[in-house]
């Protein structure tokens, strides 16, 4: 029986109401939106989400089908996502803080960026991308930046010029990184010097060049290094600049100093960035997302299941390097004329305090995390919050099904019991949440992400395409009967894979152009209660859920097998206190080598330099022989039985049933 399984026989939890003083002022509070975004309005019903935006031109086709199921929204409109998201705030907004950095090392002064300063350091950039850089629409960019005001800056320059980027979460290797410049065919890479990590300034430049070697290897040459520097003028590296290869970011605005970009008009179907994406294969995905359907979906989920009005001050926790710092530290807030904190550290340095210091300090009042961070903050100072005078009326959380228990110490604790929470379900392929409570009018339910969010119909299926009800207590596939304008239009460069990974399961005719053939299938278990709120269970598919960071199974057994001495290598979804999952790694050996300690060190390093210390195994059991079939396939599913100290059921059927119990006792000895 699998986890996803068991899951099913939670109990219900009861619901809790937003307190009235949140209702007051929410922005959302017209029980007849539901009514409006119902499937018999659909797809006209989103010209509520695009009507928040400044277009060039209006669009005169919502929705096009006529490529299904690569999905065409707001066709005919022109518009520029930088413009939405900075320009059309400084008539009334710009001396309001737009972002505020808080540096990890307390001694830095937090830094208060104004909209007029985000709009002269989004153009000066822009003007180096263009002019020295020569770089123009739907050519693509790199970005291996970690959490410093540089990196919305240069997200934004890029979209002013309709420049496509593709930013690399700054933990993942070079290696990683190179690989992905090859994929997005991208000739620049911008990246820094270095940045602060628990205490110490990393040497991230390093990082960078090694990307570019790898790139090159397979075959994608990158003319420009473009080097942001932690502290301008400072160089904080090792790595030596190669000349004319390699430039200072810092220098280069300078020469540009009040240069003005006009910012170039786009069609709203025209890609505003590229984001990878573990897969169930060994290739990363580029995930391509629009501009004009992806604005407009994270503006309305800002302003709507955020609550996010001008007046705010909104932190959300996550890395601009995965699809929530896109979506709901950048595009959606800015474009919501928010103020956003961009918080360079991690939340437990120095100490437990440190998250609600700065939420004290900076007056946070909407506060947007993951549970992995929540059993972080709750594990190391479960009492800290109350030590502090902050007072958030809304809370997130976001990345991976979160504990009742867990939630209840957020609500209780963190939010003080006056806070609404919403508890969204989405991905990185979606562009915003799918399922969460509208916080103005739904009750909350712990552990319970909530029903569809306007406009999104979940549906459950079984594995022969059945509607399983709601209520009816069994897991299944959670999938979407329609298209929003959030979704990703398809995998840059592999159509074939986007159609077969998002929709082979359901669509019964490959060539019809009707939306409601299509259900897009989410590589979700999940169940859904009588009153239509979804419960996610994880995920369906070969890919672990690392604190709110997904990464491909295939993606750490490839590095593994890096190493001369492993024959085979299996990876498998551990639970953990603190992070939900984290990855065990199994291998087994080539002839003639030995089992040692170090042989595990060594492997758990390549794990780390292939894909990233995210990824690093919690344990490397190196095994006689793996469990497998007869035709010689791995059983996964016996090795994180034993992992989790579950039942590992009937082996009998096994080629090597032996090796089991072999494996068992020095796994959980």
């Amino acid at each position: 029986m699998s986890e996803k399984h068991y899951a099913v026989h939670w109990q219900e939890e009861e619901y809790i109401y937003p307190p009235p003083s949140f209702v007051g002022q929410a922005n959302l509070t017209d029980p007849s939106i539901f009514e409006r975004f119902s499937l018999d309005n659909f797809p006209e019903c989103f010209k509520e989400f695009a009507d928040l935006l400044d277009w060039d031109q209006y669009w005169h086709t919502t929705l096009d089908t006529s490529d299904a199921p690569c999905w065409k929204w707001f066709v005919g409109g022109k518009l520029n996502a930088s413009y939405n998201c900075v320009d059309r705030h400084l008539d009334k907004y710009k001396n309001k803080t737009a972002i505020h950095f808080v540096p990890e090392p307390e001694d830095e002064p937090i830094v208060h960026m104004t909209y007029q300063e985000l709009y002269r350091r989004v153009n000066e950039t822009a003007a180096v991308l263009r002019d020295f850089v020569g770089l123009k629409a739907g050519d693509r960019v790199t970005l291996h930046l970690p959490m410093t005001p540089e990196l919305p800056i240069t997200m934004l320059a890029c979209a002013r010029l309709g420049v496509i980027h593709s930013q690399v979460f700054a933990g993942f290797s070079g290696q990683a990184c190179g690989e992905r410049i090859w994929d997005s065919e991208s000739r620049v890479l911008i990246t820094i010097d270095g940045y602060y990590r628990s205490g110490k300034l990393l040497d991230h430049k390093v990082n960078g060049d090694q990307a570019v070697e790898v790139a090159k290897k397979l075959g994608q040459d990158v003319d420009k290094i473009l080097v942001w520097r932690r502290y301008p003028g400072k160089y904080s590296s090792a790595a030596p600049m190669v000349e004319g290869r390699d430039y200072f970011m810092d220098d280069l605005v300078k020469q540009y100093r009040g240069k003005i970009v006009q910012p170039v008009s786009m069609p709203a179907e025209g890609i505003l960035f590229l984001m990878y994406t573990s897969g169930s294969t060994g290739r990363p995905k580029g995930v391509q997302h629009s501009i004009g359907g992806y604005l407009s979906y994270v503006t309305w989920m800002s302003k709507n299941i955020q609550d996010i009005h001008p007046e705010d001050v909104y932190w959300c926790m996550a890395d601009i390097g995965w699809i929530t710092g896109h979506s709901f530290i950048v595009y959606g807030p800015l474009s919501a004329a928010a103020s956003t904190v961009i918080f360079e550290g991690v939340p437990t340095y120095p100490d437990a305090g440190r998250v609600w210091r700065i939420a004290e300090e900076l007056d946070v009042n909407i506060f947007h995390t993951s549970p992995t961070a929540i059993r972080q903050l709750r594990k190391a100072g479960p009492d800290e919050p109350a030590k502090y005078n902050y007072d958030f009326k809304h809370m997130t959380t976001v990345g991976e099904p979160i504990e009742p228990e867990v939630w209840r110490w957020y609500y209780n604790v963190v939010g003080k019991g006056r806070a609404a929470i919403v508890d969204t379900w989405w991905q990185t392929e979606t562009g915003g949440f799918l399922c969460s409570t509208v916080p103005g009018l739904s009750p909350m339910k712990p552990g319970s992400a909530g029903p569809g969010v306007p406009g999104i119909h979940p549906v459950i299926f079984d594995d022969e395409g059945n509607e399983i009800k709601p209520g009816e207590g069994k897991a299944g596939n959670v999938c979407i009967r329609n298209p929003w304008p959030g979704q990703m239009q398809t995998i840059w460069k592999d159509r074939d894979r986007y159609v077969s990974t998002y929709y082979g399961k359901y669509n019964k005719d490959p060539n019809s152009k009707d939306w409601r053939d299509w259900p897009y299938m989410a590589g979700d278990a999940a169940v859904m209660s009588s009153d239509g709120y979804v419960r996610i269970l994880g995920r369906v598919d070969d890919v672990i859920n690392v604190a709110g960071h997904r990464l491909g199974t295939k993606e750490i057994e490839s590095a593994a097998l890096t190493v001369e001495e492993v024959a085979e290598a299996a990876v498998i979804a551990a639970k953990d206190e603190i992070k939900g999952t984290v990855p065990d790694l199994y291998v087994s050996l080539k002839p003639g080598y030995e089992a040692s300690q170090e042989l595990a060190v060594k492997i758990s390093q390549a794990v780390s330099t292939v894909v990233g210390k995210i990824a690093r195994p919690r344990s490397v059991h190196i095994v006689p022989d793996m469990p497998k079939t007869r035709s010689g396939k791995i059983m996964r599913r016996i090795l994180a039985s034993i992992s989790n100290r579950g039942d590992v059921g009937d082996v009998t059927s096994l080629a090597n049933p032996d090796v089991v119990e072999q494996i068992r006792r020095q796994v959980q000895s």
